[in-house]
């Protein structure tokens, strides 16, 4: 789809320039570079809109006409967000705490230009199918999670086979809830 503004995707994420362009969108892409980190007395549901709306922020000086892209996706359980595991450890205790249940995935994204901004956030049920620790393992050592929110991507092994059930968009949980981004970049022009 053709927007008449240049759009400029705040994310280095692989999925989400792949989910961009195949959806027609026209864009170029600049890595904010932003702490990722928040208060951990942050409602869980609030770190994906503050996230994103930090790497926005952060590109906010260096734009012109262009509207920003930026997107976070945190994963859920227990009232605790799992993030980006930073290494294989932590990726087997985030996959144990999501083995044989239901958490939620938020992605949150900020549509910004010079003088405006809107922030919009969708949620997606996810339920795993219970796996064995070697199937957990056999995962991380396949697919390397580390870039992934809750240390998995539906679109990768683990998704194929562990997800059993999703109740939402399939896209939020791969980082960006295409739907809601049509239409609100439709709002953002007009």
């Amino acid at each position: 789809m053709k927007i008449s503004r240049p759009l400029l995707l705040a994310s280095g994420s692989p999925r989400r320039q792949y989910l961009l362009k195949h959806a027609g969108f026209e864009f170029t892409v600049r890595v904010p570079q932003v702490s990722e980190d928040f208060a951990e007395s942050m409602p869980a549901e609030t770190v994906p809109r503050f996230l994103a709306e930090r790497k926005a922020e952060a590109l906010r000086p260096s734009i012109t006409q262009e509207v920003i892209i930026a997107a976070d996706t945190v994963v859920i359980i227990d009232g605790r967000v799992l993030n980006k595991p930073a290494n294989a450890d932590e990726a087997f205790a985030m996959l144990s705490m999501l083995n044989g249940r239901t958490h939620r995935v938020v992605t949150a994204v900020c549509l910004m230009d010079k003088q405006h901004q809107r922030t919009f956030a969708d949620r997606t049920r996810v339920t795993f199918a219970r796996l064995t620790d070697d199937e957990l393992r056999y995962y991380i050592e396949r697919d390397k999670p580390f870039d992934k929110a809750g240390s998995y991507g539906a679109q990768d092994w683990i998704g194929m086979i562990g997800i059993s059930r999703i109740e939402g968009s399939y896209f939020t949980v791969m980082g960006m809830p295409m739907h809601r981004l049509y239409q609100e970049l439709k709002k953002f022009e007009g």
